[in-house]
């Protein structure tokens, strides 16, 4: 497992051929993604807290080497906020994208210019370094728009370019249509969260995701190339076993491929078909 510079260093030597996409679990929801030459840091979570099963694997000085800084909703780990200043002043040509909603309050918070930060929101677009980025909605528990503004608070983003497309889910359970919806593209890579929910988590504040079980049946109906399961390792009490995952895919669903994410250790998914 590669940590802090030594990751930033290897995503930077490494050569991405066309169809193919590299990507780096940096744990939790996070990932770096490059395609072709263009790198993504989506869902990074790099602040220290003692409630962590697995310790930052970046600084936030460390990233020099982002096109792009992706957050799918405004929780803690997802836009890390005490995080995002320093991995924007570390690659100060990078682009900031976040849901509209709060694009603004992101803006004044974090003290970058207007014009590094991007809001998205439904079926709306932004193309970074050739890569055009799609939001789409999440439902985070439930699906719901802001009142007054009709915007979504939760986001997925679709990344297209290099000849591969992938899906980061955000944070989300299976709403009405998302399938339908989400077949209008052929992912090549899926990532999706599997740690579930209950009422003690909900009561709490933790709000959920899907079961590792709905995660595969969401698989099974958009058929990705490469299924990666996230979002299980972080925090006790709300974790899963990603075997299990594994497991049921290989039986339920034999055509298609599941991997589960090592931290720090890149992996190349390339285009299916």
């Amino acid at each position: 497992m590669l940590v802090g510079i030594e990751i930033v260093d290897e995503v930077t030597a490494t050569s991405v051929p066309f169809g193919s996409c590299a990507y780096w679990w940096v744990g939790q929801h996070g990932f770096i993604v490059k395609l072709g030459d263009a790198v993504f840091y989506i869902d990074a979570y790099l602040t220290p807290n003692e409630a962590r099963n697995v310790a930052p694997l970046l600084c936030p000085e460390d990233v020099t080497n982002a096109d792009a800084i992706l957050g799918t909703h405004d929780h803690g780990d997802h836009i890390d906020r005490p995080s995002w200043p320093g991995m924007a002043a570390a690659s100060p040509n990078s682009i900031l994208v976040v849901p509209k909603l709060v694009r603004s309050d992101l803006i004044a918070e974090l003290g970058v210019s207007a014009d590094r930060v991007v809001g998205l929101d439904d079926g709306t677009s932004t193309t970074i370094k050739g890569v055009k980025i799609t939001a789409v909605p999440a439902a985070h528990e439930l699906l719901h728009l802001e009142p007054g503004t009709g915007l979504h608070p939760f986001l997925g983003y679709i990344l297209e370019g290099n000849g591969f497309c992938l899906y980061h889910s955000g944070d989300t359970c299976i709403y009405e249509g998302m399938q339908q919806r989400l077949r209008s593209w052929h992912f090549d890579l899926a990532l999706l969260p599997i740690n579930g929910r209950d009422a003690k988590r909900l009561k709490s504040n933790c709000i959920g995701n899907m079961t590792y079980q709905e995660a595969v049946d969401l698989a099974g109906s958009i058929e990705p190339g490469l299924t990666v399961p996230t979002h299980f390792e972080m925090f006790n009490g709300n974790t899963e076993n990603p075997q299990l995952f594994v497991d049921y895919i290989e039986v339920k669903y034999p055509a298609l491929k599941a991997e589960v994410p090592v931290h720090g250790v890149m992996r190349l998914a390339s285009r299916v078909g």
